[in-house]
């Protein structure tokens, strides 16, 4: 029995995923979408490997990878054929990105801190009616 493949054009294809059609050309000048196939009449056509493949990009996105290490990250699959070289890479870039947000709430937790200390310090003086015009 043959196997039935699902055909997206590009707008479909963007509607699907929640991106732009110009994104995925974008993706695809980056290498990280392979080039559709074309119709006749050279209309682009995806399938859901494009799907799984975009909504991979755009969990590495959401998780604080940068374009440029995605398109490494593929490189990398591509010269190798395998996800054995890419995986460790992965996790390289992942503990780093940890270590970038742990950083950056330690410092949104001290700016939540500085401002309820000056929050408290401004109702102090409302409160005994200062004015600190």
């Amino acid at each position: 029995m043959a196997t039935v493949v699902a055909g997206y054009r590009i707008g479909e294809l963007a509607q699907r995923v929640g991106l732009t059609e110009r994104t995925i050309r974008y993706y695809e000048e980056l290498g990280l979408l392979d080039s559709a196939k074309r119709q006749g009449g050279g209309q682009r056509v995806y399938t859901d490997i494009e799907v799984r493949r975009l909504r991979f990009i755009q969990k590495l996105k959401m998780l604080g990878l940068s374009l440029q290490e995605m398109t490494e990250l593929e490189r990398l699959y591509r010269r190798h054929g395998s996800n054995r070289e890419v995986l460790p890479r992965l996790v390289e870039l992942l503990d780093s990105h940890i270590a970038t947000t742990e950083e950056r709430i330690s410092e949104l937790a001290a700016l939540r801190d500085e401002i309820r200390s000056y929050r408290e310090r401004v109702t102090r003086r409302l409160l005994s009616g200062v004015d600190s015009g």
